[in-house]
């Protein structure tokens, strides 16, 4: 999801503003009776369709003002969904019901092989766009903006629809989890941390590919996991060193072993 947004070099504070509004979207639907599938597809076209058209207001900036504009977002969100009471309950939150359909649901395991399923689908997208006529535009973007513009390249256009494709894949994450934890809140959904954790988890796989974004993630995660098992105290603090330790010592992320590795001569005696 992250390198969606980075491929046109810009990073993106956005992703909390998108993983709430799939929350809560998700969220309001089941409550309408809607059947899951059904509401995660509607929350997909809905976010698609937010992020277009903010993405062509807020991509007409560059550089730090857009990760300010895109990081204020999130709280222009949030301060909506906490004011619409008759509609998200506010700060109160929402109580989410089991959705409809089938017992299943429920089941811990079901919204674990959704959550693999829609990883599969954004490795999936993230590679066909790599090799479109899209990605093809971004990537001359993220070289010279300006060159791609004077050659006739439509950059809005192309940053808007990699903006608005990055925004379904987080807002269908976000109504995943709405529909697993059966109740959200403005500061939960809405959290920073939803924003800064995939920036950091493709720092440390590597940008470069979708593998190395992805090995970023897991390695986040298992860190994450083992630091809060053992310094549960202190995990923040312990996590936040060993991260900074591997993008000292691994600038270009975990890919960049496989590189060194490949392109390492073996040694004569």
């Amino acid at each position: 999801m992250e390198r969606g947004r980075r491929v046109c070099g810009y990073p993106s504070f956005a992703t909390a503003a998108f993983f709430g509004f799939g929350a809560y979207a998700t969220g309001v639907l089941l409550g309408d009776g809607l059947p899951l599938s059904l509401s995660i597809l509607l929350t997909i076209a809905a976010s698609f369709l937010l992020a277009g058209v903010l993405g062509v207001v807020l991509l007409r900036l560059r550089g730090h003002y857009f990760a300010i504009a895109s990081l204020s977002l999130v709280e222009v969100l949030r301060e909506l969904v906490n004011n619409a009471t008759d509609l998200t309950g506010g700060g109160m939150g929402l109580n989410i019901p089991l959705a409809a359909g089938s017992g299943v649901l429920a089941d811990a395991t079901f919204f674990f092989y959704a959550m693999w399923g829609l990883l599969l689908a954004t490795a999936l997208m993230v590679i066909a766009v790599s090799v479109s006529k899209l990605g093809f535009g971004l990537a001359c973007i993220r070289q010279n903006e300006t060159a791609s513009d004077m050659v006739g390249l439509n950059s809005t256009l192309y940053k808007s629809i990699a903006f608005a494709l990055s925004a379904c894949f987080v807002s269908a994450a976000g109504g995943i989890y709405a529909a697993w934890v059966h109740y959200i809140d403005p500061s939960d959904v809405f959290d920073i941390l939803y924003s800064v954790k995939p920036i950091v988890m493709a720092l440390m796989g590597g940008l470069g590919s979708p593998l190395g974004v992805v090995s970023g993630a897991f390695l986040y995660l298992a860190l994450e996991e083992v630091v809060w098992r053992n310094y549960i105290q202190i995990h923040s603090g312990v996590l936040g060193v060993l991260i900074v330790m591997l993008l000292l010592f691994l600038p270009h992320g975990l890919i960049s072993l496989r590189w060194r590795m490949m392109w390492r001569k073996p040694r004569h005696v």
